[in-house]
């Protein structure tokens, strides 16, 4: 008895290894990461625990928010530097504004003054001022 049941175990180990090189084109390797996915799953399910609880997953998970945090990361500074790069033009823009407001004041003022001036003398001309 001994020897069937070492017998039937040897063809049925045989058959289980055919069939994963069979499924993974002849690759050996492509076949041993089926068997352990394979084996994975069976043990989940065994023990009715979730994919999620794996220690893979959760090193996938901890990889894939430290290259959302980089990259947010990234964006911030982007976005900083914008913000710094308009505040400045703004700035820029600002002062060149109020340069021209200043000069567009100084030529009023001196328009005003140089009609005042002229009105003065020919208003004081008439009482026989100069």
């Amino acid at each position: 008895m001994n020897r069937k049941v070492l017998g039937w175990g040897g063809a049925a180990a045989a058959g289980g290894v055919a069939y994963y090189l069979y499924s993974a084109g002849g690759n050996a390797k492509l076949a041993e990461k089926e068997v352990q996915h394979d084996a994975a799953t069976a043990t989940r399910q065994l023990k009715g625990d979730l994919p999620g609880q794996d220690k893979e997953a959760r090193r996938a998970s901890e990889e894939g928010f430290e290259v959302v945090r980089v990259k947010a990361q990234e964006l911030n500074d982007q976005a900083k530097a914008e913000a710094h790069k308009l505040r400045v033009d703004a700035e820029k823009k600002l002062e060149e504004a109020r340069r021209e407001g200043n000069r567009a004041v100084d030529k009023f003022d001196k328009n005003v003054t140089e009609a005042a001036s002229n009105t003065k003398s020919w208003f004081s001309g008439w009482f026989g001022g100069k």
